[in-house]
């Protein structure tokens, strides 16, 4: 008895359209009104207060890159000594080998300590906590003008850090160079919200003063701009929540991956067969 043979493509038409139903049951179904931003009025245009910026204070714990120059640059390389070790550092590092996989030091700064001071050459302890770092930059042009000529200093927190995690593309810890960083960039950053992401209910942690504030954001709205959460603190945890269409397709992939694994060894051993 000659069993009759199944052609190749044939085979491959069953495979594909077996991967294609199974997408479509793994897919879950997020009402588009879920997914966008900044929902108002229709064909109307808004004009909304925006939350006031945020300058940070400097806090015991922070780290401050503390830059200063003069029109004696050897006289200001006294006032500069993480920069000379960093420098230092790197000219080690070329002297390597190309295959060496040490990597370059972190960025060196000083240290606010509990009382909220931190030490620099000539001029001892400065107190710097409660401040802002223009507030002390200029307090430090003032004070170095006795030892230099003309000075400059540029003052940066090395320590101001959010965090994205949830239902977003690249969850991940961020530093911000600036000190300055809204929801919205902060989102961007990590890629945006997933089509399952909870945009309505964006949680945002802040912890200050001793006390961890719970916040929740609506991205959906338009007033999400006169939020006090709007503009991000150091240290601000955003957390994304799943919806229940991530909890859905999880399930139906559960379900019927089995079944899919199954369907596609049946139809393996029927091509060997009937080759």
């Amino acid at each position: 008895m000659n069993v009759p043979s199944v052609p190749a493509n044939r085979i491959c038409y069953l495979l594909s359209l077996l991967l294609l139903v199974s997408g479509h049951f793994m897919t879950g179904c997020v009402p588009t009104k879920q997914l966008v931003y900044f929902q108002g009025e229709p064909n109307r245009m808004d004009t909304l207060a925006v939350a006031s910026r945020y300058v940070p204070k400097i806090q015991p714990g922070d780290v401050l890159s503390v830059q200063v120059s003069s029109l004696n640059p050897e006289a200001s390389a006294f006032f500069n000594p993480y920069a000379q070790l960093a420098m230092a550092d790197r000219g080690g590092m070329q002297q390597n080998t190309t295959n060496s996989t040490t990597p370059l030091p972190a960025q060196n700064g000083y240290l606010v300590d509990n009382t909220g001071a931190i030490e620099l050459p000539m001029l001892g302890k400065v107190n710097v906590a409660g401040q802002t770092t223009n507030q002390v930059k200029d307090r430090l042009r003032d004070s170095l003008k006795e030892f230099l000529k003309e000075p400059t200093v540029n003052i940066r927190n090395l320590n101001f850090r959010i965090s994205v995690m949830g239902e977003v593309m690249r969850p991940a810890l961020f530093t911000i160079p600036n000190e300055q960083i809204t929801l919205l960039e902060a989102l961007s950053l990590s890629g945006d919200v997933t089509i399952y992401g909870r945009r309505e209910n964006v949680l945002i942690i802040r912890e200050e003063d001793g006390k961890r504030t719970f916040a929740r954001v609506d991205l959906t709205q338009r007033n999400l701009f006169s939020s006090p959460y709007y503009y991000l603190h150091p240290n601000d945890v955003i957390y994304v929540e799943p919806g229940k269409a991530r909890a859905a397709t999880a399930d139906r992939t559960n379900q019927l991956l089995p079944l899919a694994i199954s369907a596609l060894s049946f139809i393996a051993v029927i091509a060997t067969r009937f080759r």
